[in-house]
């Protein structure tokens, strides 16, 4: 019997199983010294809160923390079902480091967690950090940009990627708080703030109320620096810019859908310079193209605060004369066009949006800005579309966005050769199930399948790069690389680059569920039988390691195996974000 209760222990162990009182921040939290937080502990039912007991370190936990909390009698869900009584504390920070075990005891249940709270060295080790991530970044992404844009002879590749000399390494673990599966939202949100969180979750500990807005808050890198220092702060993506990686710089909300209300928390925050898509949550309800539904202009209120405007290319060189520093840049209404599209195959939105800067462009527009400040600066570089473009399976659009990014760390390791005192990142947010497993000759004979090389019949592919800009001059050759999924919903497999336009998988039909999209149902194609649920359109996330490297001052604490948590702990210590002052 002794050894049945123990397996069922060491199950509930494992598999995370939920406690009847739930403490946040949840256990083995770290938290950086003075940094603000909330406080929350949620009731298995309703209790009375003279029945309620909660102890620091053996301490009642007001002495500690300086002041009560909240008591809330009833917390409800979004049909009024009640759930029971909670507390609650916003802004607490804690200022000696250490362990703080927290017990709350109710109605005969007990839970304990223990926070570990830490300082940094009180001297930075780096003036700046350019924090560069390509979303979904998968180590099939870099070989193929590596084969795709330097070649490959006799076994060995023809050049390497600018990310493939960073001396430092770490494999980082990306699972959310509730499942080993996650998103851009609680992976990027791990990363710029030090804490792990729900899926779709900003800077937040998802709690159990249907508001999106109020759960229990914790500090971004971006707060951070404005609460201790005088850095500037640069954001740049090809996304919308309140899609998930660059709203985590400075969200808050359990829900990374509320795009208008990130734009307020951007506004709050007022980055110096941020650059890329998503300008119809910035324009007032009453301008066409807008998302908004409230008469906010964001576009006049960051002019107001002192920031160049630009929409296009030209007008984002044009702010290099800007003696603010504070430029907003909006190139689409949406996420921006891809590389292929916009220098190559003219698709998407490209003809709508004629001028829009590339990564690269604007990555450079942002060193420019941000480095002319005297104190330093923390810049977020996305390459969104490594992950748009893989999620529909649109291999070639992913990995010359791969190439793209691997342009900017480039241009970031320009920057630090000529800067010293600068740490580079690069990294993703989470993978996916994408492997090269060869080429796909279409002189073999046969149709589809028959074309695929694996193997020894694999050999080179054939992409030329005449023009020596480091990008294949076209992608339709006739050996190409075989890329494929682990996973897919029903779709059609046409064995060649989309040329027409990104791709569509799948469609919904009137039951909601998705179905292979027929438009690809074209001579040679082979119709794939999902593996996915009937609600997914596209390929999902992996739930591999992600590989980070890095280098220059900092980069030491980058090694083995480390959490996206872990990951914040050394940018805060390399910026001392933690010294007295």
């Amino acid at each position: 019997m002794r050894t049945l209760i123990a397996a069922l222990a060491a199950t509930t162990l494992l598999t995370g199983t939920a406690q009847a009182h739930m403490i946040m921040p949840l256990d083995r939290a770290t938290i950086l010294v003075n940094a603000p937080f909330d406080f929350k502990v949620e009731l298995d039912k309703v209790h009375p809160e003279s029945e309620i007991a909660v102890t620091v370190n053996g301490k009642p936990y007001a002495e500690v923390f300086g002041k009560p909390a909240a008591y809330v009698a009833e917390e409800k869900d979004k049909d009024d079902k009640v759930l029971g009584s909670a507390l609650i504390l916003r802004d607490l920070a804690l200022a000696t480091p250490g362990d703080y075990t927290v017990t709350v005891t109710a109605g005969g249940a007990e839970k304990t967690v223990t926070w570990t709270v830490y300082g940094t060295p009180e001297a930075p080790k780096a003036k700046n950090i350019i924090f560069l991530l390509g979303d979904g970044l998968s180590v099939a992404h870099r070989t193929s940009a590596r084969i795709m844009s330097k070649g490959m002879a006799d076994g060995k590749a023809n050049g390497r990627l600018a990310m493939d000399d960073l001396d430092h390494m770490a494999f980082i673990g990306t699972s959310s708080t509730h499942s080993i599966a996650t998103n851009s939202a609680n992976t990027m949100s791990a990363y710029m703030t030090g804490h792990k969180s729900r899926v779709n979750a900003l800077g937040v500990y998802a709690d159990r109320t249907p508001a999106s807005l109020d759960d229990p808050k914790v500090e971004t890198i971006a707060e951070a620096l404005r609460r201790t220092g005088k850095k500037s702060i640069g954001i740049v993506s090809t996304a919308e810019l309140e899609d998930a990686t660059p709203a985590a710089l400075v969200a808050h909300t359990r829900k990374r859908a509320d795009k208008a209300e990130i734009v307020g928390m951007f506004y709050d925050v007022q980055p110096d310079v941020v650059l890329g898509g998503g300008s119809a949550y910035f324009l007032k309800s009453d301008i066409p193209g807008s998302k908004r539904k409230d008469d906010k202009d964001y576009i006049q209120l960051f002019r107001d605060a002192g920031y160049s405007i630009a929409t296009t290319k030209a007008e984002l060189a044009a702010t290099a004369g800007s003696n603010s520093g504070k430029v907003l840049g909006l190139f689409h209404t949406g996420n921006m066009d891809t590389w292929l599209d916009r220098n190559q195959l003219k698709k998407g939105t490209a003809e709508k949006f004629p001028d829009q800067p590339g990564l690269v462009d604007m990555t450079q527009a942002a060193l420019d800005q941000l480095s002319k400040n005297p104190e330093g600066f923390f810049l977020m570089v996305e390459a969104a579309s490594v992950d748009k473009m893989s999620h529909p399976m649109d291999w070639e659009r992913a990995v010359l966005e791969t190439i793209e990014f691997d342009h900017a760390v480039a241009v970031a390791r320009d920057f630090a050769a000529k800067n010293p005192d600068t740490m580079i990142v690069v990294t993703g947010d989470h993978t996916h199930g994408i492997s090269l497993i060869g080429t796909i000759d279409e002189d073999r004979p046969g149709t589809g399948r028959d074309k695929v090389g694996v193997y020894d019949e694999a050999g080179f592919p054939n992409y030329t790069d005449a023009d020596g800009d480091g990008y294949p001059d076209r992608v339709d050759v006739s050996r190409h690389l075989a890329i494929f999924a682990s996973n897919f919903p029903d779709y059609y497999e046409t064995w060649g680059p989309k040329l027409d336009g990104p791709f569509e998988p799948a469609v919904k039909t009137e039951t909601g569920e998705y179905v292979a999209n027929e438009a690809y149902n074209v001579p040679g194609a082979t119709l794939r039988i999902g593996n996915l649920p009937k609600d997914n359109d596209t390929a999902v996330h992996a739930v591999d390691d992600v590989v980070l490297q890095a280098t220059g001052p900092g980069a030491e604490g980058f090694k083995g195996y480390m959490e996206q948590s872990d990951v914040y702990r050394v940018l805060a210590e390399t910026f001392a974000l933690g010294a007295a002052k």
